[in-house]
């Protein structure tokens, strides 16, 4: 129950970091935090290609992981929603 938990704090705040960095006003609870868990996903895969393994950072290493994933999902999402 406790890694579910920081799993959800940690997505809320790569959501609310990622949305600042995009110049956003993030998106909510629920969207930060559905945004931090997607953009942990992708961080760590990103950073896995070239050859960062997420899983033996401290909880900060993790954050920063879902971070950077966050705003790559929103950079992609940017470029296909122009309003």
């Amino acid at each position: 129950m406790e890694d579910l938990i920081i799993f959800i704090l940690i997505g809320a705040v790569a959501g609310w970091a990622a949305g600042k960095l995009m110049r956003g006003g993030g998106l909510g609870p629920v969207g930060n935090i559905a945004l931090g868990i997607v953009g942990s996903y992708v961080g760590g895969h990103v950073l896995g290609w070239i050859g960062i393994y997420s899983y033996s950072f401290s909880i900060i290493g993790r954050i920063v992981t879902a971070i950077i994933g966050a705003v790559i999902v929103l950079a992609v999402v940017g470029i296909f929603k122009k309003d």
